[in-house]
């Protein structure tokens, strides 16, 4: 029986469950900063984009499912976020994607499926607009690709937990740990100004994509998701129950499911 932590206790507590021993494991230089990576398994890349304020850390109970299905999962710090750097350029969805091409490029993967999760999902859509020769699919979770999907956010116990960790982890992880207000002050200004994708940029997309958005999400509109997956030429909209902004902590096993169900699509075409 799955063990549920939809109010995050556990994970503000412990974390999600602690990753695997890494296969390989690394930095690259890209534009400024230094990009962490770290690689699990062997068999077709799937690479897995965590939100913003948070680390590929985030991804422990993805790793273990994936990885017994035979693919090689690629982890990756966003820039300034886990162990990664940053340096004083201000943030962007095309800056962020730009890091995942130099990990690719570092890892010799031509060609990878991209599961996107928040901010993640919205860098894994940007590279699947500015470079779908090297996308097989992108799994577009809980994230907006312009100002109008977002929502007026409530303050809710389960955000404060959420939040509560990522500082706690910031500390622990960051090479600069007495900074996190300077870098939520730089996240949040991307997240404020964008993204900036219209209706013309989206009917471009030509790689596979499923649109996912949780039941309850506390950050994006239903509508929005819906919108997206509408415009997208061949993309499926996923609706997960009873779940909000942050399934694949609250209920893995769910959140599991449906990624191994899209990568099966991507197989099978």
């Amino acid at each position: 029986m799955e063990c549920h932590d939809d109010e995050l206790k556990n994970f503000e507590a412990n974390g999600a469950l602690p990753l695997p021993r890494a296969t390989e494991e690394g930095f690259v230089e890209n534009d400024g900063a230094s990009i962490r990576y770290s690689t699990y398994g062997a068999g077709s890349p799937v690479i897995l984009l965590h939100g913003g304020l948070g680390h590929s850390g985030n991804w422990g109970y993805q790793v273990p499912s994936l990885t017994k299905s035979g693919y090689r999962v690629i982890l990756v710090d966003s820039r300034g976020h886990g162990q990664s750097t940053r340096d004083t350029k201000p943030y962007t969805y095309e800056l962020m994607a730009s890091d995942v091409l130099a990990v690719m490029d570092r890892l010799s993967v031509t060609k990878a499926v991209l599961i996107g999760w928040s901010d993640g999902a919205c860098t894994s859509m940007v590279l699947g607009i500015k470079a779908p020769q090297r996308v097989a699919g992108v799994f577009f979770f809980g994230c907006n690709m312009d100002p109008s999907g977002t929502k007026e956010v409530q303050p809710s116990p389960v955000l404060d937990r959420c939040f509560g960790r990522h500082v706690k982890d910031y500390s622990e992880l960051s090479a600069t740990p007495d900074q996190f207000k300077a870098f939520l002050a730089a996240v949040g200004k991307m997240m404020e100004t964008e993204p900036n994708y219209n209706a013309a940029d989206l009917a471009k997309v030509s790689v596979p994509v499923a649109v996912v958005q949780s039941e309850n999400d506390e950050f994006i509109k239903q509508e929005h998701a819906e919108y997206l997956a509408r415009t997208i030429p061949g993309a499926e909209f996923i609706l997960l129950p009873g779940v909000s902004h942050f399934a694949p902590l609250q209920r893995p096993e769910l959140f599991n499911q449906t990624v191994q169900r899209f990568l099966d699509r991507i197989s099978g075409q």
